[in-house]
């Protein structure tokens, strides 16, 4: 299994270029199989997705990449199912539900897979595509859901903006009958994408400034070409891995206002920032300050996604911070790998204390999911000496060339193969 290892305090400086949205593609292609085909722009290579061209093949289409577009032709749909290991590769293959539904009227799926950051409950998804019509049934840890009426608009009012949950009753509603409306929507920029997505593709969506969506279902969808958006915590990260070694960036193929909320908490560690209209300068060139609270919260505040990158620069901050998570119950991970390194952390339930340390140190660590994962990279690009990242998978899922990139701005990190597992791997294959 591959790893990162990192030889620590290299100072990070000098440009790069933000690539597509993970959060924003994922959905989006599973989009693609309610259009004939359709041209997917700045489309990253990640392992995610990588996963949803897998799902998109078994379900009858044909995916090509050339660069960082993908073209998805739909052709015949084969299957209306996603078998478990497919599911099992990531979290938001919940997302394909209901572009299935609307495509087949009928899907059957397992529970999804992914990171492992707690609950994360799909019965807002299920209850609102019963809304739209469709009725549900559990069978063996599988869900058979079907929509032999047709799909119908309906009025759902959510009790929490769930991302995933809007994204399905968009997919499953678009080409529905009537009309539908969503109260209480998630409004984050991955959202917002889709809508231009199906939009361009003949979808008429508007969205109203108190999170509210309005869906009139058109009778299908055409093909369509599609630039997503730049990936904005990708963005945070890169300022992120400058700011905790000392360095200097410039941050460029991104949207600062995706990142309003949490441009004033770099601000507060003593960050100087310049905002362009597609680009975000920063330098830090002392130890940082601390933050006094952070809270997670829905779009437009500050990103669960955002927390651990955040919480890096918080372990070598003059003075004591305090986290507060309010979107998952288990997303501190991270927290006890950075111990490891030297840092202090204390995590009661939902809330993390940092107290800021001088150095940290290399070690060996696991990463933990996604974003817990980068966040450990850049304790190790700060710490003194050599640390091992191992289980990179997790960072494969939402950075491209991370190790690449990242030494291109100057630190010292390789990807190594352990060489005890490979054996270990051809030996069980062969």
């Amino acid at each position: 299994m591959a790893s990162f290892v990192v030889q620590g305090s290299n100072r990070i400086s000098g440009e790069i270029s933000i690539h597509g949205a993970k959060n924003a593609a994922l959905p989006i292609l599973a989009g693609a199989i309610l259009c004939p085909d359709c041209i997917i722009h700045n489309c990253p290579d990640l392992s995610d997705i990588t996963a949803a061209r897998n799902i998109l093949s078994y379900l009858g289409c044909e995916t090509h990449r050339e660069g960082n577009s993908i073209t998805v032709k739909r052709g015949g749909i084969i299957n209306c199912d996603i078998p478990d290991p497919l599911m099992r590769e990531m979290r938001s293959s919940i997302v394909f539900l209901g572009a299935i539904i609307a495509r087949c009227g009928f899907a059957k799926i397992s529970m999804p897979g992914g990171c492992e950051l707690g609950p994360r409950p799909i019965d807002l998804h299920l209850s609102s595509l019963e809304k739209l019509g469709v009725q549900i049934e559990e069978d063996h840890g599988y869900l058979n859901c079907s929509a032999a009426g047709g799909l119908h608009g309906a009025v759902i009012s959510l009790p929490f903006p769930s991302v995933g949950a809007t994204e399905n009753i968009i997919l499953a509603s678009c080409t529905a009958q009537g009309e539908t409306v969503i109260y209480n929507a998630a409004r984050e920029p991955e959202i917002l994408d889709l809508i231009q997505f199906i939009n361009e593709a003949g979808g008429k969506i508007r969205v109203d400034s108190d999170s509210t969506i309005i869906i009139q279902g058109v009778p299908a969808l055409y093909s369509c070409e599609h630039f997503v958006i730049p990936d904005r915590i990708v963005a945070i990260t890169y300022l992120c891995a400058a700011a905790v070694t000392k360095g200097d960036i410039l941050v460029t193929n991104m949207r600062p206002e995706h990142i309003a909320a949490v441009l004033p908490v770099l601000e507060e560690t003593g960050c100087l920032l310049r905002q362009y209209d597609d680009a975000i300068s920063l330098r830090l060139d002392r130890r940082p300050k601390p933050v006094k609270n952070i809270r997670t919260m829905p779009y437009p505040g500050f990103p669960t996604d955002a927390q651990a990158p955040l919480m890096a620069l918080s372990t070598l901050a003059e003075g004591s911070s305090m986290y507060i998570e309010n979107i998952f119950e288990n997303r501190y991970k991270h927290a006890a790998e950075m111990v490891r390194m030297g840092a202090k952390i204390k995590v009661e339930g939902r809330v993390a204390l940092v107290e800021g340390v001088k150095k940290l140190h290399g070690a060996p660590v696991e990463c933990t999911d996604l974003r817990g994962g980068a966040s450990l990279v850049l304790c190790a690009l700060a710490a003194e000496g050599e640390s091992r990242i191992e289980k990179i998978n997790h960072i494969q899922r939402g950075y491209e060339d991370l190790e690449v990139n990242l030494s291109r701005l100057g630190a010292n990190i390789k990807r190594s193969q352990d060489e005890r597992n490979e054996t270990e791997e051809e030996n069980a294959q062969g």
